[in-house]
């Protein structure tokens, strides 16, 4: 089993802020007109936000836990999983959108639910089945680190053959959990240089198609983390503050911001005057984050927090706490 050495003895709030900013572009292009009037930075942001989140993940999971404390964990990943994942199940079989289904059986909304998720809770499905076999591949090997991370990436490997979970989505998980266990500070691996900034720009205007499993994609995510980390360095006071904050509840605003995606559409016909959609994108931006804390907020005064996802508070603090 890996050294605990391993463990991280303070939160580091670069890593909050890139929750922050990974969070707020998945909620901008969840809101279909922002993704119809900008289909190019759609794809470019595509590329590296998801992947950006699953490193970040796989750097952060905890496989240091005791069996319980780890499988509790997991646990809460999975019920507002199951809530949410069901809940967008039955709105697609009534709703005409992208992800319509046609004829909802018991068959279909299982395979819906543990293999094949519909909408954006696919990324907690990753985040259970790459975490629940990292950690039991380090608890039941006794190989170095080298050796246990290839086992896991075979693991990963059938598991995506079986149409469970993307490959590059739990490569991209490894890379992370690759990291903190090769003892490599984040903000080492991803350095903090303007070179980040022009490198990022040339590959996005060389690259003819988008694809984060790709190896373009890969050098895409790289610099677009080294760029955000570059521009962290000049956010201070107050703003700094407000995006760790959003950076620190980023699993509520991805749990919950879908709802209000699908209700700013009602704003679209009123704010046709502005060609660009940035009004329509700030308002929508305020609704969703807005709404999202708010849900959130009557969850944990409820105490319903507790149940949904194992805390008395799932509002994290404003201010920067050590972890």
């Amino acid at each position: 089993m890996a050294n605990e050495n391993y463990q991280l003895r303070e939160r580091l709030p670069e890593l909050d802020y890139l929750k922050c900013v990974f969070i707020l572009l998945m909620i901008t292009f969840h809101l279909v007109y922002i993704e119809q009037l900008y289909p190019t930075a759609k794809e470019v942001v595509y590329t590296f936000h998801m992947p950006g989140f699953l490193i970040i993940s796989g750097y952060l999971m905890n496989v240091w836990k005791s069996p319980k404390s780890f499988g509790r964990m997991l646990l809460f990943l999975a019920i507002p999983y199951i809530i949410m994942e069901s809940g967008y199940i039955v709105m697609a079989s009534i709703l005409h959108i992208s992800d319509h289904i046609d004829a909802l059986t018991p068959v279909v909304f299982a395979e819906k639910l543990f293999i094949h998720p519909l909408g954006p809770y696919w990324y907690l499905q990753t985040m259970i089945v790459c975490g629940a076999i990292y950690y039991f591949v380090v608890h039941n090997t006794k190989h170095s680190v080298a050796a246990n991370m290839l086992v896991i990436a075979f693991a990963y490997y059938l598991v995506s053959r079986c149409g469970i979970v993307s490959l590059s989505s739990a490569y991209y998980f490894l890379g992370g959990a690759v990291l903190r266990m090769t003892g490599i500070r984040f903000t080492h691996f991803f350095s903090k240089t303007l070179v980040s900034v022009f490198a990022f720009i040339v590959l996005v205007a060389c690259v003819d198609t988008y694809d984060r499993a790709t190896i373009e994609g890969v050098f895409i995510v790289y610099c677009a983390i080294c760029m955000l980390l570059y521009f962290f360095k000049f956010i201070k006071g107050r703003l700094r503050e407000l995006l760790t904050f959003l950076g620190r509840n980023s699993l509520v605003l991805y749990i919950f911001s879908p709802i209000f995606t699908i209700l700013c559409k009602k704003m679209v016909p009123y704010l046709q005057f502005d060609p660009t959609g940035m009004i329509f994108l700030a308002l929508s931006l305020v609704v969703c984050v807005g709404g999202s804390l708010l849900i959130a907020f009557i969850l944990d005064k409820t105490r319903l927090s507790l149940f949904i996802f194992g805390k008395r508070k799932v509002i994290s603090p404003f201010a920067e706490n050590k972890q």
